[in-house]
């Protein structure tokens, strides 16, 4: 049954199939996440707290980089690697231009053709939810549910394009940026600000006559990373070399995630990120429902676009004009 459908929603035959690991329940429970309708949304937050105490337990990993960088092979390839080891592995994105052009980074599984054929693997394309918040909130929600399900790693993917990065790293434990050995400026990263984010840099592609170049690039990045202040004072990120396409490398990118979680985790430091993150959902979330409410309501909606005018046309402050809309909210 999906969230579309006219028959009474059975949350609790829902969640008791997600909790057992049905990839079929668990795409009807997304879609539900992913719903527009109010009465869907109110069944999704229902669904999601019954199953939050199943949650939790999966390494949650964030992958970024520019196109063409190899996202999707080397996660086909991590993913694989890591479902030889007995793991069972989800892998969603945050692409909030899927809404736009109608597409997904996800889309085209064909690039992840080994792991899309797993019994042990879920692959859910980003939802096309509009706003970046939107997508985020939407995907958050779909990681608990894979979670829930049993996949006790959880791959996130990202467009590696500005606030996106920022998402992904605010609902990840451990953030991998994908880099390529000789593309234009080797430290294009830390004009983003990527290199700040990342808990591990990593240069794919560093096969046959690029090996040499790829050693090159991780080295300018381990010099740039010795300049910057760490996120933590438990981890120096590394800079290391691998190859999607061999598979060389691929072992030694997991165990950099399991290192950094063998480090945060005796300080506390790896559960405080994760509580920090949640108390930022929520307020997240809050935003979004603020923003929802003065777009919806027919009356509030002409009174906010009056003030924005005024406020373009100079006959009032922003401050004036954010405590006018703040008003129609009280």
């Amino acid at each position: 049954m999906t969230a579309t459908s006219k028959k009474p929603l059975d949350l609790p035959s829902l969640a008791s199939e997600v909790r057992g690991g049905h990839r079929a329940a668990l795409a009807r429970a997304i879609t539900l996440i992913e719903s527009r309708r109010g009465d869907h949304q109110a069944s999704a937050r229902a669904l999601v707290q019954e199953l939050l105490p199943q949650t939790g337990r999966a390494i949650r990993v964030g992958i970024t980089g520019s196109p063409g960088v190899g996202k999707s092979t080397t996660i086909d390839a991590l993913g694989m690697y890591l479902i030889e080891q007995g793991h069972k592995v989800a892998v969603l994105a945050v692409d909030p231009s899927s809404a736009r052009t109608g597409g997904s980074i996800l889309g085209d599984k064909t690039r992840m053709a080994r792991l899309s054929a797993e019994a042990n693997a879920f692959i859910r394309p980003s939802p096309s939810s509009g706003t970046l918040g939107g997508v985020a909130a939407k995907t958050r929600e779909a990681m608990l549910l894979c979670e829930a399900a049993g996949f006790d790693v959880v791959l996130v993917e990202t467009v590696g394009i500005g606030q996106s990065e920022t998402a992904v790293c605010d609902m990840t434990d451990f953030f991998l940026a994908l880099m390529l050995p000789g593309a234009g400026d080797e430290l294009q990263g830390i004009k983003k600000g990527l290199v700040e984010l990342a808990d591990m840099i990593a240069i794919n592609k560093a096969d046959g006559d690029n090996i040499a170049r790829a050693n090159l690039a991780a080295g300018e990045y381990r010099a740039a990373l010795h300049i910057l202040t760490p996120r933590s004072v438990h981890w120096q990120p590394p800079v290391q070399t691998y190859s999607a396409m061999t598979g060389a490398g691929i072992a030694e990118l997991w165990q950099s995630i399991l290192a950094h979680r063998d480090a945060t985790t005796p300080s506390g430091e790896f559960e405080t990120r994760r509580r920090e993150q949640q108390v930022k959902w929520m307020w997240t979330m809050l935003e979004d429902r603020w923003k929802a409410r003065l777009k919806s309501d027919a009356a509030i909606r002409a009174k906010v676009k009056h003030t924005e005018a005024d406020v373009a046309a100079g006959r009032l402050t922003p401050a004036i004009g954010a405590d006018a809309i703040a008003e129609l909210l009280a």
